[in-house]
């Protein structure tokens, strides 16, 4: 085949996909900031103990992340065959999804905006060796 055929590109992008576990959840109603306060706790950390950090965090953030980090732990078992113990999160970041744009009526009437921000979480699971 020639180097350039579709069936040629598409091999050799799947060869270099990433085969570690993960969850995705997209169009979250969480801004990037906020999303991220709880992801720098958890990132580095064994699975048990993310899980633990998460579940007792009083921000709104933690229910989502929460249930995308458990989500990401039955992936790995289940998809991958890991072990839960050996589990630690290599990465999770949040990026920035689309805004919604709502107006709020203001004295004399003007009009104020309101951006209701969405993101994307990936969170990454990798086995200690």
């Amino acid at each position: 085949m020639a180097k350039g055929h579709r069936s040629q590109i598409k091999r050799e992008r799947n060869a270099q996909k990433d085969t570690r576990p993960s969850a995705k959840l997209s169009y979250a109603r969480i801004s990037v900031t906020k999303a991220c306060f709880v992801l720098d706790a958890i990132r580095g950390k064994d699975a048990n103990t993310a899980l633990a950090i998460v579940q007792y965090n009083p921000r709104y953030g933690s229910e989502i992340i929460t249930k995308l980090l458990k989500s990401a732990i039955a992936n790995a078992e289940n998809n991958n065959g890991l072990d839960a113990d050996k589990l630690y999160v290599a990465e999770c970041y949040a990026n920035k999804g689309p805004t919604m744009k709502r107006i709020h009526p203001r004295a004399q009437g003007r009009a104020y905006r309101i951006e209701k921000r969405m993101s994307h979480i990936t969170i990454v699971l990798d086995e200690k060796q």
